[in-house]
């Protein structure tokens, strides 16, 4: 009651509830777009130091990876209602801003057209974005349903990539990157969604999981476009 009490007297409270879904998705919004300011920093400082824990040992290194990631997100979970929150937040984006570097960084050294690709990957995440995201807000039709599938989706990603780290199948590889892009494409649509819809109302919550929505959807689209649009130098 607390929330709606401070919205001031005289109102009721199916109006105070939307105005507070509405700040919660305006502060979404605005975290996720500072969100991106460390990432491309330690996007840029992990390239410039030539950034590659997993160069040893791919599994070893996505191994280390998952470990520091869920600790992050115990973290930011334990700590959502309060500023640390925010600040553990932005030092998880920093640190996926490092991952980002090597696949930037071979993008970038390998392709003659490579900062043309980062642009394009930009892009069109950006146009994925602010489609799903406008459906999301728009649409009367519920879409919570697709989570448990997508999250399946996600299980099997993560499995099928693991297994390729030994098998090394180009179709394999190809046929993950598409469905990556598909699965968190629609991620994006159910995690506005459950914003707008009152299902989230915390906003540092809220902007951790729509940033790996993004995230995903990049890193995905710009390996794709180095692949059959990159111009090997």
């Amino acid at each position: 009651m607390s929330d709606l009490n401070s919205y001031g007297f005289g109102q009721t409270s199916s109006i105070s509830t939307i105005q507070i879904r509405n700040r919660v998705l305006r502060n979404t919004y605005a975290l996720l777009a500072l969100s991106m300011v460390p990432t491309v920093i330690g996007a840029w400082l992990g390239i410039a130091m030539g950034f590659n824990f997993m160069a040893q040992s791919p599994f070893l290194g996505f191994v280390v990876f998952m470990a520091v990631a869920f600790g992050f997100f115990w973290a930011i979970e334990k700590n959502k209602d309060t500023g640390l929150g925010v600040l553990l937040l932005l030092g998880f984006t920093f640190f996926m801003g490092l991952m980002l570097s090597r696949l930037v960084g071979y993008t970038l050294n390998s392709y003659s057209n490579g900062a043309a690709l980062v642009m394009l990957s930009f892009g069109g995440t950006a146009a994925i974005f602010a489609t799903m995201a406008t459906i999301a807000t728009v649409s009367k039709s519920d879409f919570s349903g697709m989570g448990k599938w997508l999250m399946v989706g996600v299980l099997l990603l993560i499995v099928a990539s693991l297994a390729n780290i030994w098998l090394q199948l180009p179709a394999l590889m190809l046929t993950v990157m598409v469905l990556a892009i598909a699965i968190f494409s629609a991620f994006i649509l159910v995690d506005v969604q459950r914003v707008v819809h009152g299902g989230e109302t915390n906003y540092i919550m809220a902007t951790l999981a729509i940033y790996l929505d993004v995230y995903n959807v990049f890193t995905n689209l710009l390996a794709l476009l180095g692949i059959f649009g990159g111009n090997k130098e």
